[in-house]
């Protein structure tokens, strides 16, 4: 993509490249400079900076022995956090090295047992036995939903999505668990009101496959390498340094 130039002062080109950064800058404030209007604003805003550094160029502002210190802090600082990324941007990580850690942590990467389940929710059981009943002549469990279910769910036919244990009422839980894939269930009472439920999906408790789980085993390795690099680093400075502490 061309990096089109916006403006120039005294020669130094403000470009596309310029703008993009201020705006990334500005976070969530940069909706308030959205079309035209916004966009010229913002490149007046740069062109003002580059008005302001050659003012304080001029004035000699760069010797202030108030600005020098807090340039000083700040090259501090930035060093301090270049150092630190520079150190940990040296760890490596390979695939067998992931596996082993894989392989010697599966406790971290257990998976809850799993259903899918829609429900028609009524107010009443007698309500609930008659779809039940338009259900056993034919009628499909989605349409059943669309036309008789009073939770928001019929509109995408009582689809429930995924659930574990302990994120539904406990009648309902009791009930959905112990179904099989593809039952419907008789009505089932809680403080909602009266629900059939049809079990679409169950996933047995069990380890996750190492591919599945790929990105999280990276993160969490890494972590613990990044740890031990910082803490030899730190070893190693500490005695190469004179360190006192006082507290």
């Amino acid at each position: 993509m061309e990096n089109k130039v916006l403006a120039k002062v005294e020669g130094r080109e403000i470009k596309e490249s310029d703008l993009n950064l201020l705006v990334k800058n500005l976070g969530q404030n940069a909706a308030y400079f959205q079309g035209e209007e916004g966009r010229k604003k913002l490149i007046e805003e740069l062109v003002m900076h580059e008005l302001m550094y050659l003012d304080a160029v001029e004035r000699n502002l760069e010797n202030d022995w108030e600005f020098l210190e807090v340039f000083n802090e700040m090259k501090r600082s930035m060093l301090q956090q270049y150092n630190l990324r520079k150190m940990f941007n040296s760890i490596t990580l390979t695939d067998e090295e992931l596996k082993d850690f894989y392989e010697e942590n599966k406790n971290l990467y257990y998976l809850p047992e799993m259903v899918k389940a829609s429900h028609i929710l009524t107010d009443t059981e007698e309500k609930a036995n008659e779809v039940l009943e338009e259900i056993a002549g034919g009628m499909s469990f989605e349409d059943a939903a669309m036309k008789y279910s009073v939770c928001p769910s019929k509109q995408v036919g009582g689809a429930l999505g995924q659930f574990g244990r302990g994120q539904m009422v406990k009648e309902f839980e009791d009930a959905v668990f112990s179904m099989e894939v593809g039952q419907i269930s008789h009505p089932v009472k809680t403080q909602f009101g009266y629900h059939i439920i049809k079990l679409t999906d169950h996933t047995p408790p069990g380890i996750a496959d190492f591919e599945e789980v790929y990105q999280e085993v990276k993160d969490n390795y890494f972590a613990i390498k990044q740890e031990k690099v910082y803490k030899n680093k730190k070893d190693e400075l500490t005695k190469k340094y004179d360190v006192v502490i006082f507290e």
